[in-house]
């Protein structure tokens, strides 16, 4: 048993090293069929071993005895967020392959309805898993809003910088780490962010409408972490 334990361990720590591999190769993909810059190839890299690195360390702490498929669907989700950050980086630089950008994207947000769906169904939903899922999206957010900031103003960084500020504040508010209730409208606010920087960033849109899409992201998001926060502040002080 023992040693089945063992193997099963060191199979499910190999998994992040697939994930690396599987960004690895859609960089390649990207550099052979669009052509990339410096920028792009070093954001693509940085983003294949930050998401190794952090993934490994969270393994280890947690040893789960499976991957399970609902991660692997994360890490494939990871890997296409690693590929628009690698496209988003090389756009400074020049002008970026929107329709593959856009498609990437588009990829990565419909297989974020898919992850925790198996899990639920396969019966491995795990925090880990909770988290990796919710760190994956809450980067794409990031990296959408620099992209779609470069055309409409940096004031769109505030929707890709707002989580981070949540949890930033959290480690000097210790109340604000206390676990939220599940909420439909949380949920589907997240869900929208990416959908509107989406549409805003493929310049099918007038500039005019292009601003009103990404001020309703903000305003969205604004009010969903505004009622979450008022929800935390009460029940410490309840």
């Amino acid at each position: 048993m023992a040693l089945n334990d063992t193997y099963e361990a060191r199979f499910v720590q190999q998994e992040p090293a697939v994930g690396a591999g599987a960004q690895l190769l859609l960089l390649a993909l990207l550099g052979t069929a669009v052509g990339m810059g410096p920028a792009g190839w070093a954001a693509g890299l940085a983003c294949a071993v930050g998401t190794w690195a952090v993934l490994s360390r969270a393994l280890a702490r947690s040893r789960p005895r499976a991957f399970g498929a609902a991660n692997r669907v994360t890490l494939g989700r990871a890997a296409l967020v690693g590929g628009v950050t690698a496209l988003v980086a090389d756009s400074f630089e020049g002008s970026p392959p929107v329709a593959v950008l856009a498609g990437l994207t588009a990829v990565a947000l419909v297989l974020d309805c898919v992850d925790g769906k198996v899990a639920r169904r396969t019966g491995m939903a795990t925090p880990l898993g909770a988290r990796f899922d919710m760190e994956v999206d809450a980067f794409l957010i990031l990296v959408l809003s620099v992209y779609v900031a470069a055309g409409l103003g940096p004031w769109v960084l505030l929707i890709g910088g707002m989580r981070y500020a949540f949890v930033a504040a959290a480690h000097l508010l210790p109340w604000l780490r206390a676990p939220l209730p599940p909420s439909t409208a949380r949920k589907t606010v997240a869900a929208l962010q990416g959908v509107l920087l989406l549409l805003a960033g493929t310049g099918l849109l007038p500039r005019p409408a292009a601003l009103a899409v990404v001020l309703l992201a903000l305003v969205l998001l604004a009010w969903s972490f505004g009622r979450d926060v008022r929800w935390l502040r009460r029940t410490a002080l309840s």
